[in-house]
C-alpha cells in the first residue's frame, strides 16, 4: 500500500499539539497527535451540516451565515451551494497554515469556495466573534475540533458551555439556527441547548456520501424568543 506523505505541519494557537497535513494519491487526511480529524474521502456528514441549516434560510434577505472551522473547505462550499447569491457567509479559522493548504494542495478538492466573493475570511477564533455579534446570523454553524468533547485545544470547551450557548444564541437573530457537527452522542450538550433557549433537532448522517461509511450527529438548535 502507498504509504502517507507528509506535506505539513502547523502549530494550534494555545496548545501543544499541532496538526499534521498527509496526501496518499489523490486522498487527504488532516490529523492532531496521530488521531485523524478529517479526511478527504470523509465529508458527507460536513456536506450535510451546510445543507441542514442552510437550507433553512430559504426566503430570508441578504442572509448572513458564520462557520466556525474552514477545515477542508467541504461544509463552506456545500453551503455557498445552497445559499442564494445575495447571501454573506464568514468563515473563522484559527490555524493560518488550514487557510493555506485551502488555498494551495487541499483547494481543488472542494472547488476552491475561499474565492467565492460571498465569502469574508476571518484568522483567528470563533469564540471572539461570537463574543462581540448581537443578532447578526442567520444560521452559525460550528465544525470546531471533535464536537462538545474538544479534543484539540480545550478552550474550544466554552463554544458548547452554558455561557457560549447563551452567547451564540445572542448573536443569532430571531429564529437564526445553530448548527453542530459531532462525532457522537452527548445528552448532557442537549440539555444546554435547551436550557440556552433553543429548539433542538437531532439528525444522524452518514460519514461519507450519504449512503456509506459509519454515523455522526448534527444538532440543529432554532434560537427561540
Amino acid at each position: 500500500m502507498t504509504p502517507w506523505e507528509l506535506l505539513g505541519k502547523a502549530v494550534v494557537p494555545g496548545q501543544a499539539g499541532e496538526l499534521r497535513l498527509y496526501r496518499r494519491g489523490a486522498d487527504f487526511s488532516i490529523r492532531a497527535d496521530g488521531q485523524e480529524l478529517m479526511n478527504s474521502r470523509m465529508h458527507g456528514s460536513e456536506d450535510a451540516l451546510a445543507e441542514l441549516a442552510c437550507g433553512r434560510l430559504s426566503g430570508r434577505p441578504l442572509p448572513r451565515v458564520l462557520i466556525g472551522g474552514l477545515g477542508m473547505g467541504f461544509t463552506l462550499a456545500t453551503a455557498l451551494r445552497v445559499l442564494h447569491k445575495s447571501a454573506r457567509v464568514d468563515v473563522v479559522e484559527l490555524v493560518p497554515a488550514v487557510v493555506a493548504w485551502n488555498k494551495g494542495p487541499l483547494g481543488e478538492l472542494a472547488g476552491r469556495p475561499l474565492e467565492d466573493a460571498r465569502v469574508v475570511l476571518h484568522d483567528g477564533d470563533v469564540i471572539r466573534l461570537l463574543r462581540t455579534e448581537k443578532e447578526a446570523f442567520d444560521a452559525v454553524l460550528l465544525d470546531v475540533d471533535n464536537g462538545p468533547e474538544a479534543l484539540t485545544r480545550k478552550s474550544n470547551n466554552w463554544l458548547y458551555s452554558p455561557a457560549g450557548l447563551r452567547k451564540i444564541h445572542e448573536a443569532l437573530k430571531p429564529r437564526g439556527v445553530l448548527a453542530v457537527w459531532s462525532a457522537g452522542p452527548h445528552p448532557v450538550f442537549v440539555q444546554r441547548l435547551r436550557h440556552a433557549g433553543f429548539g433542538v433537532e437531532e439528525v444522524l448522517v452518514r460519514a461519507r456520501d450519504g449512503t456509506r461509511g459509519g454515523h455522526h450527529l448534527i444538532w440543529l438548535a432554532t434560537r427561540l424568543a
